[in-house]
């Protein structure tokens, strides 16, 4: 006796919730130590985020998946398997950042192996999306925080000159009447580009229906997080030579939260403008 399409449809899920479940037993001590980094680790508190916000986005698209005939693919076999030797030999290595990863390789894999190519397309976009629950490589976070360290203090030092508050700066450390400003690590933008490149994905997502807007904001993440962090040492060095104590504790945490939807603000607003460029563009041709 056949199988309603509906029946069929709940027996495809079921199928791809058992085999998702058996990933996450296998994964589960990394995907722990995972969660526990998504607590605790500033840089990395969208993490908590980026698991549900990819499988909401998996289950609107259910219709969709479907009206899909499952076409088995043997090539996701073959990623399942390179996932699990990529755990055991990273884990070996002591290389966390391809361990966890391998997690996603995996993953991928699954849904390849159980669904096919169109299946895999059609989830292209959610399976993308976990790549932000990893933090970055240690090797490349030491890469390139100092240099956008720099970047913000040679800003910074631009601009209160220019505004005629005598500072002095050596390295990333600004020399003031007042205060002695360092831009640290924490301060180099990296923590700020890795949360609003995710929400540019997500916002993309919902409020814009055409692919290339979202890698266009996707894009504008760059320029807009570095700008609003070097925005952000330049207003600690302003308040800093009234009220030193503004620029501390508390108010230092605030201060970033601020810029940072200053900076969710501006990626908004940048939407907008392409839109309307776009508009004004598109009846010419």
């Amino acid at each position: 006796m056949a199988l309603s399409p509906v029946r069929l449809s709940e027996s495809r899920w079921l199928t791809l919730a058992y085999f998702g479940g058996l990933l996450i037993v296998c994964y589960a001590p990394l995907l722990y130590g995972l969660a526990r980094q998504w607590t605790t680790a500033d840089d990395m508190g969208h993490g908590i985020l980026v698991p549900p916000i990819a499988a909401w986005i998996a289950w609107r698209q259910r219709t969709e998946l479907a009206a899909i005939e499952p076409e088995p693919n043997y090539w996701g076999l073959v990623l399942v398997i390179w996932g699990g030797i990529q755990v055991v030999l990273s884990t070996l290595a002591a290389q966390l950042f391809l361990a966890r990863t391998a997690f996603l390789f995996s993953l991928t894999g699954a849904v390849l192996f159980l669904g096919g190519t169109r299946v895999l397309r059609t989830l292209a976009f959610p399976l993308f999306l976990l790549i932000f629950m990893f933090p970055i490589p240690a090797i490349v976070y030491a890469r390139v925080t100092l240099p956008l360290q720099i970047f913000a203090s040679t800003i910074a030092e631009a601009v209160l000159n220019a505004l005629r508050v005598p500072v002095l700066r050596d390295g990333n450390i600004l020399e003031l009447a007042n205060q002695r400003l360092s831009v640290v690590e924490a301060c180099s933008g990296i923590r700020s580009l890795l949360s609003l490149a995710f929400l540019a994905l997500v916002y993309g997502y919902f409020f814009d229906s055409k692919t290339w807007m979202r890698w266009l904001l996707l894009a504008a993440t760059v320029p807009i997080a570095i700008a609003a962090n070097a925005a952000r040492v330049t207003l600690m060095g302003l308040i800093g030579e009234y009220r030193t104590d503004l620029v501390q504790g508390f108010m230092h945490a605030a201060e970033a939260w601020v810029m940072f939807m200053l900076a969710l603000g501006l990626l908004i607003a940048f939407h907008q403008f392409v839109n309307q460029c776009e508009k004004i563009i598109r009846p010419s041709f």
